[in-house]
């Protein structure tokens, strides 16, 4: 695998004062240059780069492309960010015996005695088969590679080492990949825009290569792979599926591909030229006329009939969207920053919200590898929405966290089932999940619990924009279920409510059966249910008085010798190094979520300073920085908050097309992007309370940034 590392290793209220303060926005006299501050960050190649592949895309499907400009070379980028065509609905199963999480539940026991199921993973009998087949299936699928053919003078094809010359750039004030390179001395230039509304790419090629019948366009079409993190192809099982030429006639042609019960269409239109199949089972190749300019579109969809667009109006939906994303909602200008690192800090910036647009704006809450290649079997894991679309509103885009709010109503009853089976009430949401909801076995998943007040969070930031009764009906079913489980969940004992076992944190080090009171979730658990007290009154009902007593009586922190532990449950957490590592959850207390009378600012300073001095970074992920960086701001200490967001660790790394790099196993981490904007959002625009404009930047001279259209968080 090629590494090179082209990026710098540097990475409650009342109703009223939430309405004044939720949506204020900094106006600056001298307004952003949006356009100067977008473009100096767009991307450049000069050379492959393994982990540099360019992606176009709007929310619903993303295509990756290699230096070629297409998927050309995938097999080179296997290793690296590889070259994926994948949409929200795409998804496959392989045929298996059917399984449900009966077959993998395990009871386990409560602080009070209850016992509650639990689906978590075996590796042995009928039970480690349901556990493989649950948790691989439905699995997203790549819905097909789009390279070219590249011939040499003596009929041999081009390798990746000889293209020559080559330059590539993505334009990000109009979404477009345009690509340069030579052939044995003959120029090739190939553009790339995906259309903004359809799962379609439009490309132009301009090249003599096209009249010297040395260039063409190959589609390949694989079969679905279980695997935990890959690109998400199979081309070697051609027997278990069939991909058909159903028309072709004209510069026209649709291809069926159908695997098993999936099946799904690829509409091409074109201008001179014509498509044929390939002497390889599920390779087409498409052939330009003799002209030296050739034009093609490639649309994917559930149905064979559906609208479709030519070049030019893709090119236009491509052009028109992303100037209006870029000219609308949040800005940050650096340029006049004096710190060295601030240029850095803007490249992550801005390559973070365009990859978040194409990625992590859907329908359905992202995977953690968004619509590139497969983590987790292409599944996404609901802990990590919040990093992934918080950052939405408070940039001032609500219509993109929007899109997958319908998600959780949707499954909704499968939440309230889940609840139910474990002899809880409400809705119980899930982790690692799919597009219909269901769980995946998991000795760690199926205990997380910070997912569960995620969807009152994002309900209240959408509230804060739209404070209406028609936002409150809107989320009102999704509320009040996840609280109402959130109440069925804690514990009463010795006067006061708990979470007790078996549960994990989000410090995932942590034993399910032994770990009770973590601090982070037990400040999530009060700003839930306080919230949705809070949409109760906004609604005109009464109060819930069970919500009421555990808002009141929740368990304090655990804390020792000035410092917040972790949990109630590991006392020496600070002694014994072994307790240092993994998330650094402890400061999402005050950070992610806002101040109350619970928590002791001076006392999570020291937490904070303490964590910073100690911690063994190398064992963090990508939203870690930012979750340090918020807290850092809240305690009125930005100098940290700044090293945090760029302290030079590998998990902190942003490659030269922005993705926050992890290690070789996963090379993109989109909760790092998505976090890192949460953060740098409250720190120019703060927080409910705080008053100093860029509260989160130093005062040293060195941070003169320029900011609008930014929300404060809560």
């Amino acid at each position: 695998m090629s590494i090179r590392f082209c990026s710098r290793l540097c990475f409650f209220t009342t109703q009223a004062l939430l309405v004044m303060c939720c949506a204020t926005i900094k106006h600056q006299s001298n307004k952003i240059d949006r356009f100067a501050l977008v473009s100096r960050n767009n991307v450049v190649l000069h050379a492959p780069d393994t982990l540099g592949s360019l992606s176009v895309g709007n929310g619903e499907f993303a295509f990756t492309v290699d230096i070629s400009g297409l998927q050309t070379y995938y097999k080179a980028y296997e290793n690296g960010v590889s070259l994926g065509t994948q949409t929200q609905w795409g998804w496959h199963s392989i045929p298996h015996d059917k399984f449900t999480v009966e077959d993998v539940a395990v009871k386990y026991e409560s602080c009070d005695g209850t016992m509650a199921p639990y689906a978590i993973q075996h590796s042995q009998g009928s039970a480690g088969a349901a556990t493989a087949s649950l948790r691989a299936n439905p699995h997203r699928l790549h819905l097909g590679l789009i390279g070219l053919v590249l011939l040499k003078e003596n009929g041999d094809e081009v390798a990746l080492h000889e293209l020559e010359n080559t330059f590539q750039k993505l334009d990000l004030w109009t979404g477009k990949i345009e690509t340069t390179y030579t052939v044995e001395g003959v120029p090739v230039k190939v553009e790339l825009y995906s259309h903004q509304t359809l799962d379609q790419i439009a490309v132009k090629i301009e090249s003599d290569l096209i009249t010297k019948s040395r260039l063409k366009i190959k589609m390949t079409f694989p079969y679905g792979k279980e695997c935990h993190v890959c690109p998400g192809y199979d081309f070697e099982n051609t027997d278990k599926h069939t991909t058909t030429l159903v028309e072709n006639k004209g510069e026209h042609a649709v291809i069926k591909h159908q695997l098993d019960t999936t099946t799904y269409f690829v509409t091409v239109d074109w201008k001179g030229g014509t498509i044929k199949s390939s002497n390889r089972e599920h390779v087409f190749e498409l052939s330009p006329a003799t002209a030296n300019r050739f034009e093609f579109t490639a649309h994917f969809s559930k149905t064979q009939v559906g609208p479709r667009a030519n070049y030019s109006e893709t090119a236009e939906s491509s052009i028109h969207h992303w100037k209006r994303f870029w000219s609308n909602g949040g800005a940050i200008d650096f340029s006049q920053c004096a710190d060295p690192r601030a240029r850095e800090l803007e490249r992550r910036v801005i390559l973070s919200q365009y990859l978040t647009r194409i990625h992590c704006a859907g329908s359905m809450p992202p995977q953690e590898t968004g619509l590139t290649l497969n983590s987790w079997f292409g599944k996404f894991h609901l802990e990590m929405h919040w990093w992934h679309a918080a950052q939405f509103s408070l940039w001032g885009r609500d219509s993109l966290l929007q899109r997958s709010m319908p998600w959780y109503q949707q499954v909704l009853p499968k939440a309230q089932a889940t609840a139910k089976w474990q002899g809880y009430d409400g809705a119980r949401w899930q982790k690692m999940t799919d597009p219909v909801g269901d769980e995946s076995p998991s000795s760690v998943g199926a205990f997380i619990i910070w997912q569960q007040p995620h969807p009152i969070y994002f309900a209240e930031l959408l509230y804060r924009t739209q404070p209406s009764r028609e936002t409150l009906l809107k989320y009102q079913d999704i509320v009040f279920n996840t609280a109402t489980f959130m109440a069925s969940f804690v514990k009463e004992r010795d006067g006061a409510y708990h979470l007790c076992h078996p549960l994990i944190p989000a410090q995932e080090i942590f034993k399910a059966k032994e770990t009770d009171d973590p601090a982070f979730e037990l400040q999530y658990w009060y700003y839930g249910l306080s919230t949705a007290q809070q949409w109760r009154k906004r609604l005109g009902l009464p109060e819930e008085p069970y919500w009421k007593k555990i808002i009141e009586r929740l368990t304090p922190l655990s804390a020792d010798k000035g410092l917040y532990l972790p949990n109630a449950t590991t006392p020496n957490a600070y002694g014994d190094d072994q307790y240092r590592r993994d998330h650094p959850a402890v400061l999402g207390a005050l950070g992610m979520l806002p101040v109350n009378t619970r928590v002791d600012t001076a006392v999570m300073r020291n937490t904070l300073e303490n964590i910073m001095q100690r911690w063994q970074w190398e064992t963090t992920w990508g939203w870690d920085y930012p979750l340090i960086a918020m807290t850092a701001a809240r305690v009125n200490k930005p100098d940290i908050a700044i090293d945090a967001l760029l302290m030079n660790v590998q998990k902190n790394t942003y490659l030269v097309n922005g993705h926050n790099y992890q290690d070789k196993r996963l090379r993109i981490y989109l909760p790092g992007n998505g976090g890192l904007l949460a953060a740098v959002a409250m720190m120019a625009a703060g927080w409910d309370g705080s008053t100093d404009d860029a509260p989160g930047f130093p005062k040293n001279g060195q941070w003169n940034i320029k900011w609008e259209g930014l929300k404060k968080m809560p």
